[in-house]
């Protein structure tokens, strides 16, 4: 499944994994969001609601690129750096390409929407 990620003019281009929990979130597109920086290693949304993840491993570690869910709060993490692996992590995607748009700033919005 494909997504674009709109930010700052630009539309940055995103694969989802063939799982339960991503085609949940595909189910929600379009969405808009606005991630802040959160930990110096990702940026954060809150989804409006929470992810069925009951078919997913209990945690994964991340990758560049990476367009994660964190269960135990309900929001959505795109990672710049990488991250060990976390109990509640479930792997959603990852960009196709350059990601650093949404990079700028201490907080951007952005849209998410299905690829045509």
């Amino acid at each position: 499944m494909k997504i674009n990620v709109i930010a700052n003019g630009k539309t940055l281009s995103a694969t989802l994994a063939n799982s339960h929990a991503s085609q949940d979130f595909y189910q929600m597109l379009p969405l808009e969001l606005e991630l802040s920086d959160y930990a110096g290693e990702e940026k954060i949304s809150y989804l409006p609601r929470k992810l069925d993840v009951s078919q997913e491993p209990s945690g994964v570690s991340a990758r560049i690129g990476d367009i994660n869910y964190f269960a135990p709060w309900g929001n959505v993490a795109i990672f710049y750096k990488p991250h060990q692996k976390a109990r509640g992590l479930v792997h959603l995607g990852k960009f196709d390409g350059d990601f650093s748009a949404i990079l700028t700033g201490e907080k951007i919005k952005v849209r998410l929407e299905k690829a045509e």
